[in-house]
């Protein structure tokens, strides 16, 4: 069996492929038609103009519905090894909240394009990275906590450093965000394409390469999850209170032959 075939290992397995390809395949798309600069664009600058935009927008609501289930996934692993410690309980509820509030900015992203409303788009990236980075701390935290009794200090080491190379690309790109705005004004957030002797053309290339290395070290958070997700199976339950649709369950009850029809799949 290979290693993705074990437990649920394929949910955040594919959750990086397909968030890596939302970036890669409409940026390789933007570039070819010349609608974008090759050297690192803003990542907001693949959903604007058809035909990448289309393409960035329907893999990143497909990105955002397997965060969902990834997140839900991981919340009930860690209630499922700490079923006795209301602190780690409580922890672990504000991540799922915090996880869905952050896959909820990704569809902002993908739905609300940075030239037609700009500050949707604007607030849908904070949800994403911002509330984001905070799922992260959530989680580096729980990491802390379930050592070393449910695993190695390795893995809060390995979430910890990708926290802080987080935080450092935050810093980065507000630093040489607002840097920029003073420079240039808020239109040079919404330029597609920049000449590099242009006023702040550094302090773009600055900002854009913080944003994708926040993207891509955001996305390898859930790597991390591929060891605890190969220890979890998926088991689903159907069950039935009668023969038909109309058939009530105190309806069953008054039946004498009235057996519910269990089944698992």
């Amino acid at each position: 069996m290979w290693w993705f075939q074990q437990g649920l290992s394929f949910l955040p397995s594919s959750l990086v492929i397909c968030s890596s390809a939302a970036f890669v395949f409409p940026y390789v798309v933007g570039v070819f038609l010349h609608h974008i600069d090759t050297l690192v664009p803003y990542i907001s600058d693949l959903g604007t103009t058809p035909p990448e935009r289309c393409l960035f927008g329907i893999m990143l609501c497909f990105v955002s519905f397997l965060g969902i289930a990834t997140i839900y996934v991981r919340y009930k692993q860690v209630s499922a090894l700490n079923p006795e410690e209301p602190k780690m309980l409580r922890l672990n509820k504000a991540g799922l909240v915090i996880g869905m509030v952050s896959c909820f900015g990704i569809c902002i992203i993908a739905n609300f394009q940075k030239t037609t409303v700009f500050f949707i788009h604007t607030f849908g990236a904070f949800l994403t990275f911002g509330i984001g980075v905070i799922y992260i701390l959530v989680q580096t935290i729980i990491s802390y906590k379930m050592q070393p009794q449910i695993h190695g200090k390795d893995i809060f080491w390995i979430r910890f450093t990708i926290l802080l190379w987080c935080a450092v690309s935050i810093m980065s790109m507000a630093i040489s965000s607002f840097i920029l705005l003073s420079l240039s004004g808020i239109d040079s957030l919404q330029r597609q394409h920049w000449n590099p002797q242009e006023k702040g053309y550094t302090f773009h290339i600055i900002t854009t390469v913080s944003e994708w290395s926040l993207a891509f070290t955001f996305v390898s958070f859930f790597l991390t999850f591929i060891r605890d997700f190969q220890k979890i199976s998926l088991h689903m339950e159907t069950r039935l209170f009668g023969p038909n649709l109309y058939h009530t369950q105190e309806q069953l009850l008054q039946d004498e032959q009235g057996i519910p029809i269990t089944g698992s799949i």
